[in-house]
């Protein structure tokens, strides 16, 4: 029986390089069930595709194999990887920081370099700027077709060695607790925090409470208001903004049936801070 295949790239669908990305795998073996995360990723961008994955990863059943090609150092020397995490599912990526979120949030089990050699598709050997087909695509529908083991895939490496990314931790400062803002939940322009729910807790807002909230791009503020922490989008009016926690239990800012991030001009990154504090007057 055959694993689920999914796949996540920064190539989009107005060309062929995804859906030849279908065919190698359907060549592998027509049998397997192949689902696309998103191909809308910003190209190059590294973090997103990281993100991306530990919204999603969990949600899928075990033994699930997931091909992520962001990959602006293709042809380099960077790593092609496959990884076992701890949650029981298969990532096979460049080794470029892709796996950022899934190692610190999910934790990765075995790691393994992939044999170009034995894992590339067929006379594909002259062509370096497509490992997301001949090698990536092809490793990962052997892998999820059952035709090899994870052990075949090549030699075993330190899960520690696998690359991260730079991540910003949230800190508290007197009353106030200061984050990044990680990510857009793009469709609907809403700000997600690397803030937890545990740690905004600590604020001790209820819902239905109010907080302070500052948002600045490097030294300038371009945000403060004071709104409401609520459990839902229907707990606010309309054009009001409000403070909740997101599907993956982080704290979000946005408007309700608005876009936040285009009515302020915010942007996702490590130089955009977010602070909340518990607020000591109604607006």
């Amino acid at each position: 029986m055959s694993r689920l295949l999914i796949f996540q790239s920064d190539f989009g669908i107005a060309d062929g390089a995804v859906s030849a990305m279908y065919g190698v795998a359907y060549s592998v073996c027509p049998d397997l069930k192949i689902c696309d995360l998103t191909h809308e990723i910003p190209q190059y961008n590294i973090w997103e595709a990281s993100y991306r994955l530990i919204q999603t990863v969990n949600y899928w059943p075990k033994e699930s194999v997931f091909v992520s090609v962001v990959d602006p150092g293709v042809g380099s020397t960077r790593r092609s990887i496959a990884v076992r995490t701890n949650s029981g599912h298969y990532i096979i990526t460049p080794d470029n920081g892709t796996l950022t979120h899934v190692k610190r949030m999910i934790g990765i089990t075995e790691a393994r370099e992939i044999d170009e050699e034995r894992n590339r598709l067929p006379n594909s050997e002259e062509s370096y700027t497509f490992h997301g087909r001949d090698i990536y695509a092809y490793t990962g529908a052997r892998l999820a077709a059952g035709f090899i083991r994870f052990e075949d895939i090549g030699p075993m490496v330190d899960t520690e060695s696998v690359v991260e990314l730079n991540v910003t931790e949230p800190k508290i400062e007197g009353d106030t607790i200061i984050g990044t803002i990680d990510i857009l939940d793009v469709r609907f322009g809403s700000l997600w925090t690397n803030i937890s729910k545990e740690q905004f807790k600590l604020l001790g807002v209820p819902y239905g409470g109010r907080v302070e909230i500052s948002i600045m791009n490097d030294t300038r503020e371009v945000y403060r208001n004071i709104i409401r922490f609520v459990k839902s989008f229907g707990d606010v009016y309309i054009g009001e903004p409000l403070v909740y926690v997101n599907s993956l239990d982080y704290i979000a800012v946005a408007i309700n049936q608005g876009s936040f991030s285009r009515a302020y001009n915010v942007s996702p990154g490590s130089n955009w801070k977010i602070s909340f504090r518990k607020a000591t007057a109604l607006p």
